[in-house]
């Protein structure tokens, strides 16, 4: 997946806030961006918040002694990889215990200097993350990570590298349960599969969002 998405305030953002169980709704943001501040569902206690937070897991206070803060330079935490949840120190107790959805209407790729706008048909896309809560003084500064599963065949040709984990509603209200840590349950969740059909839309550029060219449908997988 590529450093960019998007919130759009229309129909489909509220649908999704409304299957999260919230009433509140994500800030139309047209082009959040590694660093960026993004926002974020999670459960704490029973209860689910909706949080502004910096889009890298990795985070320290920038170097100019002002209450700003920037993503770790030493080390890339945009996006966790599926393989290394379980495995890897950085991920494996905040996959346990501090998951999150990112709810987002679509999020951008390149192909050469052409940026695509990729959404899922009908619906808004609600990305599985893992967060974080850091403590700075009296600061506090929440920040998060998006899951990133194996490429898709159908979807190389826009991005081959990988395929952000879009979750479905029935998955939920185990992903946000931060007592359920028996993560084996999630492993048919990490499969690059393609469970809506992908619409991408070639723009001119994340902040206007213009269309350029005729939007390509990728369809979705038969299970």
């Amino acid at each position: 997946m590529c450093g960019r998405y998007n919130v759009i305030d229309d129909d489909d953002i509220s649908r999704l806030m409304s299957r999260l169980g919230l009433e509140a709704k994500p800030q139309e943001r047209r082009n959040v961006a590694p660093g960026a501040y993004g926002q974020f569902v999670v459960e704490r206690a029973g209860t689910r918040q909706l949080v502004d937070g910096m889009w890298s897991l990795l985070i320290e206070p920038k170097p100019d002694g002002r209450e700003e803060f920037r993503p770790n330079p030493k080390f890339s935490t945009l996006n966790a990889r599926s393989d290394r949840l379980k495995s890897s120190p950085l991920w494996r107790k905040r996959y346990a215990r501090q998951r999150c959805v990112v709810p987002a209407s679509a999020f951008h790729e390149w192909v050469g200097k052409q940026c695509y706008n990729v959404r899922q048909a009908g619906q808004a896309l609600a990305l599985g993350g893992l967060y974080e809560t850091w403590q700075y003084g009296d600061v506090v500064v929440p920040s998060f990570t998006i899951v990133t599963l194996p490429p898709h065949p159908r979807f190389a040709h826009i991005h081959h590298k990988s395929l952000p984990l879009m979750l479905e509603p029935d998955s939920f209200d185990a992903w946000l349960d931060p007592t359920f840590t028996s993560v084996e349950a999630f492993d048919d969740l990490l499969r690059p599969v393609l469970r809506h059909a992908l619409l991408a839309r070639p723009i001119d550029s994340p902040k206007t969002l213009s269309p350029v060219g005729a939007t390509e449908e990728i369809a979705a997988d038969l299970e």
